[in-house]
């Protein structure tokens, strides 16, 4: 085989990428290319700066431990875990994206999680038959072994310039390298390289009246992005590889969000985290000066995330009274501390009278409590409400955060056969040769998302370009 021939190219380093390329491998391919434009010290793409989650469908804690082998028979006798099942899955995305999904992408990922779920289990994560990753580092760094143990080249350095076609099959790409284009062939491309890149001319030029302050984590894009409650005073234009998604504040159900006017704009106890963060990630990049802060008192500190709070990794405020944290706040681009204070009073007395004409509700941060705002006083009602957890900020001392908005990763892209994530031409059709993956595909997010939807969406769709990469290098053969 020449040096520049192939079994199968994949553009991309990242999650949806290796689950690709390692897909490949185990269909038959011998010789598997990764082609990366970075460098190599900044391999696996927005999967790096992920909470390394999946979610799949699963018949309970039984059908799982098979899969999360590190659970000690002692602690699994501990945990109740009911099934999330295939209709509930498919609920979660339809309902999120307001029913805009394409149906067919859906029922791809939802009937493909479980099955890529452990596959990934087996194939990636295992070091000594013991799985060790966590959060976004570990799963590139898990993938990186087993493309390495599979045999798989990796150029860094090597952007993808043209695909190579020989009457609308894919014949191969044309990428630089040390300063040279060089054509590679190959019967198969997998483009698993994100969404439209984040340069701030693109984002002027599609949000030309919205905020451009945003923390760039990945992309940005305007048919909707994934977004995050991130750390204000994170790098502006990239991620940090030392903190990576240590930057996401996801605390906001535990207390209230404020922006620069001191004002409330979201329900922070609308849904679980996981069904709210993109969302409201969104949200903040809409307020005045594309930022806000989220506000706790003591009794609840304690249950912030150690990883997303701890002292090393935020920047904290803290007071003794409301008043002192506003003019604390003023500091760090709080607008107007009147409304800042009159905006806790005013719920610290929605959520006390709701509690005296609902007693028997306690606050459980594991279930919907129904603690709210919400009571037949008109007059002390808030808008927006909280729907759940909400407590009053009454006990000293009490602290604040300054949030701005993360952007992840896009939401629109190419579109694909949900059944062989084959790319489509304009006329719906396959184009031979030419699959897709991971974040340059569309058609499945729209506004909103489950969280971890996204990995299991690369490992799916990865798993099938890969396989079918596979049938075409056999035919080439």
């Amino acid at each position: 085989m020449s040096p520049n021939t192939f079994d199968c190219i994949v553009v991309g380093s990242g999650h949806a990428a290796s689950s690709a390329a390692l897909s490949a491998i185990e269909a038959g391919s011998r010789r598997v290319l990764v082609v990366e434009k970075g460098p190599a010290e900044w391999v696996g793409g927005n999967g790096y700066f992920t909470a390394g989650a999946h979610r799949t469908v699963h018949g309970g804690l039984q059908d799982l431990l098979p899969i999360v082998t590190n659970v000690a028979p002692e602690t699994a006798a501990t945990i109740d875990m009911d099934p999330y099942t295939p209709q509930q899955f498919t609920d979660d995305l339809m309902r999120l994206s307001d029913g805009r999904s394409d149906p067919a992408m859906v029922k791809a990922v939802v009937d493909g999680s479980r099955d890529a779920v452990g596959w990934l289990a087996e194939k990636a994560y295992l070091v000594n038959g013991r799985q060790k990753f966590w959060g976004g580092k570990g799963l590139i760094a898990a993938h990186r072994r087993a493309l390495e143990e599979a045999g798989v080249e990796t150029w860094f350095d090597t952007p993808a310039v043209e695909l190579v076609t020989d009457e609308g099959i894919i014949a191969g790409l044309v990428v630089e390298r040390g300063g040279q284009r060089a054509i590679l062939n190959s019967p198969s491309v997998v483009l698993a390289c994100g969404g439209p890149r984040n340069a701030l001319q693109h984002r002027r030029r599609l949000h030309s009246t919205r905020p451009l302050n945003a923390s760039l984590i990945g992309d940005f894009s305007a048919t909707g992005c994934h977004s995050t409650c991130w750390d204000a005073n994170a790098p502006s234009d990239c991620g940090d590889r030392v903190l990576s998604n240590q930057f996401t504040k996801s605390g906001y159900p535990l207390g209230i969000m404020v922006n620069a006017r001191g004002q409330r704009f979201v329900d922070e106890g609308e849904d679980f985290r996981n069904y709210t963060y993109a969302k409201f990630g969104r949200a903040i990049l809409h307020q005045p000066g594309g930022c806000a802060f989220q506000v706790w008192d003591s009794e609840v500190v304690e249950w912030l995330r150690k990883e997303e709070y701890d002292d090393g990794v935020v920047e904290k405020v803290w007071a003794q009274s409301v008043e002192e944290l506003a003019d604390a706040l003023s500091q760090k681009g709080l607008e107007d501390k009147a409304a800042f204070v009159h905006t806790i009073e005013a719920y610290n007395a929605a959520v006390r009278a709701s509690k005296t004409e609902n007693p028997s509700r306690t606050w459980d941060p594991a279930v919907k409590d129904g603690l709210s705002t919400v009571s037949s006083q008109p007059q002390l009602s808030v808008d927006p409400p909280k729907s759940n957890w909400a407590l009053p900020l009454e006990k000293p001392p009490f602290l604040a955060v300054k949030v701005a908005c993360g952007i992840t990763f896009t939401f629109g892209g190419l579109a694909i056969n949900p059944n062989t994530a084959n790319v489509l031409n304009e006329k719906g059709e396959n184009i031979r040769g030419l699959f897709a993956t991971g974040e340059v595909v569309g058609g499945l997010f729209y506004g909103n998302y489950p969280g971890g939807s996204g990995l299991t969406a690369g490992a799916v769709f990865g798993r099938k370009a890969g396989a079918e990469a596979a049938k075409l290098a056999a035919q080439a053969a």
